[in-house]
């Protein structure tokens, strides 16, 4: 089940809604939030289940080992935890990246190791993540481990951001599930927010995804230079809208059932270097990276040597996170390669050129990295890359007979971009977001027409899952 689709509209969260918010006692509020989430899980893929109650059980009870024996200040509070670590990337491995690296070393070893064709679980790499945030916060004191399973259960299978994020930390969220309150403006302003990121996904996203798959689901040779970055283009914005609009929808969600999560965009595409660009895009992932490998390697207060080191590993693991195939540990190699180079140089040559200039070449370095992470197979790939830094002639007019909805696209591109940009949101926050009168009412109109437009659309297309779903 997806936030986008009519049985979650009109089905799944009405009941949650009509079952959750009479109730006060909060105890029965997490197991109602708890029950729901287990069954938004089990909509498509009842067998994994299994998987991410597992998870919960490793966490629950490592969680208290290592907290008991942290308290005794024994060494086997050192064990567990690794222990628990080894376990969840285990599952984490076995389902996500053993056919990956199985396949690979068959290729170079004298005989076969066997692999198992498995599907992936949905969002096993971020509800893996939350888990090893944790228990490694456990084990360094930062947080007391939680001894009510339900709570802790809620925490990790919260449905909201379950299958696609925000990578939500414990302490974000430990005193509410203690304690909460969900006021009227809360489920209000959440609700405006989740309509906000359902008509990221379904008026923008959706039709940017048209002409990006359009461009990327045929051969290279098929599509001139002008095509394919006209397709790159389109696919940035699809991922932007597509995954950003995710994240308006769980916040939203969350800010309803009163649980209030870190924010996890904040306009990345007007970014003017690419240090910027990812202090502003999936902000849970990078700052866990951060916190949880980057600084504990040593950051950037070591040897030159060692920092390039500590770069390229956090940078293939960045890559790795997103899926098991090649041009994920190229795209994550390729942004970790670019963020040395501003690191040594690169920033203070670009800072005396003009802003719009710097925000050109940011946005032009981003839209090359979509490409690699875009096309799974490297040798179509390279014939991309090749296409567009190769001048090469095509007939575009055969877009309006073969793909006709991809020309309506190019009308959407104005669209996108300026609601990429941050003026909407400060328009709105400084005439609408506050006022009680004709302006708030002209505001929530606004807001009624998205939800009625991304219904229509809904009813006349087919299965459209996030991008980020499979990750």
């Amino acid at each position: 089940m997806v936030f986008s689709s009519l049985s979650f509209l009109f089905f799944f969260l009405p009941l949650v809604c009509c079952l959750y918010f009479p109730i006060s006692n909060l105890k029965w509020r997490n197991l109602v939030l708890f029950t729901a989430s287990i069954i938004f899980y089990a909509w498509e893929e009842p067998i994994y289940v299994l998987v991410i109650l597992a998870t919960m059980l490793v966490a629950y009870l490592f969680g208290l080992l290592i907290e008991i024996y942290k308290e005794m200040h024994s060494k086997l509070a050192l064990f567990y935890f690794i222990l628990s670590i080894f376990t969840c990337i285990f599952f984490l491995f076995y389902f996500k990246y053993q056919r990956f690296i199985f396949s690979n070393l068959n290729l170079i070893l004298p005989f076969q190791i066997p692999i198992k064709e498995l599907i992936l679980p949905v969002g096993i790499s971020f509800y893996t993540f939350q888990v090893l945030s944790y228990l490694i916060d456990v084990y360094q004191g930062k947080v007391q481990a939680q001894h009510n399973f339900i709570r802790l259960g809620t925490y990790i299978a919260l449905f909201p951001q379950l299958v696609a994020g925000p990578i939500v930390r414990y302490e974000t969220i430990e005193q509410e599930l203690r304690e909460r309150h969900s006021s009227i403006a809360d489920i209000a302003n959440g609700l405006r927010r989740f309509i906000l990121g359902l008509g990221k996904k379904v008026i923008l996203s959706n039709n940017m995804a048209v002409l990006a798959d359009f461009v990327f689901n045929q051969a290279p040779s098929a599509s001139g230079t002008v095509l394919i970055w006209l397709g790159a283009v389109a696919y940035t914005f699809q991922i932007y809208f597509d995954f950003s609009g995710y994240s308006d929808m769980a916040i939203g969600l969350g800010q309803m059932f009163g649980f209030h999560f870190l924010e996890n965009f904040r306009y990345p595409l007007i970014a003017k270097s690419i240090t910027d660009f990812w202090r502003r895009w999936h902000i849970s992932l990078s700052s866990w990276f951060r916190d949880y490998i980057y600084i504990p390697l040593g950051g950037n207060r070591c040897s030159k040597l060692k920092w390039i080191r500590n770069i390229l590993i956090v940078w293939l693991l960045t890559g790795l996170w997103h899926g098991a195939n090649w041009n994920y540990i190229l795209w994550g190699l390729y942004f970790g390669l670019w963020l040395m180079l501003e690191k040594l140089f690169l920033l203070k040559l670009t800072e005396k050129l003009p802003s719009i200039l710097r925000w050109l070449f940011t946005l032009f370095v981003i839209i090359v990295s979509w490409v690699i992470f875009r096309v799974e197979d490297m040798q179509a790939l390279l014939g991309f890359l090749h296409r567009m830094f190769v001048y090469a002639p095509a007939d575009l007019s055969r877009i309006a007979y073969e793909q006709p909805d991809a020309v309506y696209v190019l009308c959407y591109m104005p669209l996108a971009f300026l609601a990429s940009l941050p003026a909407f949101n400060k328009l709105y926050r400084r005439y609408f977001a506050k006022s009680q009168r004709l302006a708030g009412v002209i505001a929530d109109l606004m807001f009624v027409i998205i939800l009625f437009i991304c219904i229509i659309m809904l009813m006349s297309n087919s299965y459209n899952p996030f991008i980020y779903y499979r990750f």
